[in-house]
């Protein structure tokens, strides 16, 4: 049973566009790249699923149930952490993550100190006193304190110094490993692709491709660079090929079809060196938004 659906879902902001006509289902176990840049419909997507905002039309369900019917059941197996975390700044760590974890009916005091020595948080410390990253930490760990079966991600590193990066990307990965399903929002593309089983990008509020991260790379589109002298950049201008370029006697390029009219077009040439390689995510998405 797919743990999100999502249908025909469109918010707008008056005349606004948040997001139109967005479907997707997320299954349950997987680990789920949200991808796009900032104002894309990322972060509207998450807060309509947690019914923090009402959508214009189209529904989400979670678990099965209506996201407006049922929210703060729901919320009760949802872990969160927004983009931009704001908490009370006179109040210590830990007395905001007990206050947090008085919401749920579990004990979760021993789950906040084995996630605070994790990610290197000290409990004691108040609010107004940390870092904007220190900050971010209280946001994982209050977003991962009740063991939810569902974590939502929005921008989640940001802030983070790269070890902390490792240490929250195992913790997610462990997070998965136990039966939890994580849907990730982010625009930093390696991210995506190191963690995600299936990836969805958006673009200017609608869905432009859903699939599975490796069928996305493979049958996708190959990169290629001939490198020759006296190489015609026009005897490569065919169908498939996009983002043809020259740079002294190096011809690169992307190319969707049939192999083999690249190696007859290669071959016909005065090649000395040709390199074939699946395309990074990164490149995929600069694709879709050309």
């Amino acid at each position: 049973m797919p743990i999100i659906e999502i249908q025909n879902l469109s918010k707008y902001y008056g005349k606004a566009r948040g997001i139109i006509d967005v479907s997707l289902n997320v299954e349950e176990g997987e680990i789920f790249g949200f991808i796009g840049p900032n104002g894309a419909g990322k972060s509207t997507t998450i807060r309509l699923l947690l019914s923090l905002i009402y959508p214009t039309s189209g529904s989400a369900r979670v678990f099965g149930k209506d996201v407006i019917k049922h929210g703060p059941e729901i919320r009760q197996e949802i872990g969160y952490l927004p983009s931009e975390v704001f908490y009370y700044d006179k109040m210590k760590v830990i007395d905001l993550l007990n206050y947090s974890a008085s919401f749920y009916n579990k004990d979760c005091s021993q789950r906040i100190k084995e996630l605070a020595k994790i990610m290197e948080l000290d409990l004691k410390r108040r609010i107004d006193d940390l870092s904007y990253g220190n900050k971010k930490k209280v946001g994982i760990v209050q977003g991962l304190l009740h063991s939810p079966k569902l974590i939502i991600l929005d921008e989640p590193t940001a802030g983070l110094d790269p070890l902390m990066q490792q240490r929250f990307f195992d913790m997610i990965q462990n997070e998965n490993e136990k039966g939890a399903t994580v849907f990730f929002s982010s625009h930093i593309l390696s991210e995506v692709q190191r963690l995600c089983n299936r990836v969805a990008i958006i673009r200017e509020g609608k869905i432009v491709t859903l699939e599975d991260i490796k069928t996305l790379q493979k049958n996708n589109y190959k990169k290629i660079a001939v490198v020759g002298d006296g190489l015609d950049q026009a005897r490569f201008q065919i169908n498939g090929v996009t983002n043809l370029h020259q740079v002294d006697g190096e011809i690169k390029f992307f190319f969707k079809g049939d192999i083999n009219q690249v190696v007859q077009l290669v071959s016909a040439q005065p090649v000395s060196d040709i390199l074939i390689e699946e395309p990074t995510l990164e490149e995929i998405f600069m694709h879709y938004y050309a």
